[in-house]
């Protein structure tokens, strides 16, 4: 009687899935299922939403401005520009720019934590992140928010 090892070429057991009996590994939901995005994919699509909107109106206004996202707001309290924020927890921060040798664009940053954890559901974030980015474009316009939505 020949064991499994010997049936197979060089004796090994590739046929064994894994070790410790634990069942396939690798992921549960293929890439291509939504149910596959991270928190933080989810959250980037929701800015490119309504980037995407803005710059289709204001294309020239919004020319040269950088949109940004960080999981939270830097753990020192300094800030050099306008900062939206929910208490004593900053949601989002303007960077305006700096002309001259060092020409640095405009920069809008959203912190997705402190947005995520004001929500209720996804449809709320969207909201969220909609109103966060209409203030902060109208602030680095001068324009009241109204206008831009």
């Amino acid at each position: 009687m020949t064991s499994p090892e010997s049936r197979r070429p060089g004796g090994s057991r590739r046929g064994h899935r894994d070790r410790h009996g634990r069942g396939l590994r690798g992921r549960l939901v293929p890439a291509t299922v939504p149910l596959a995005r991270t928190k933080a994919e989810i959250f980037d699509d929701l800015v490119l939403d309504t980037v995407e909107t803005l710059e289709r109106r204001f294309a020239k206004e919004l020319a040269g401005v950088e949109f940004a996202v960080e999981d939270v707001p830097p753990e020192l309290n300094v800030y050099d520009s306008d900062v939206l924020e929910d208490g004593e927890v900053p949601l989002a921060r303007l960077l305006p720019g700096r002309p001259g040798r060092q020409e640095v664009p405009p920069r809008i940053v959203l912190y997705r934590r402190p947005l995520e954890f004001r929500a209720m559901d996804r449809e709320d974030l969207a909201d969220l992140v909609h109103d966060v980015i209409i203030e902060q474009v109208a602030n680095l316009l001068g324009v009241d928010p109204d206008e831009l939505a």
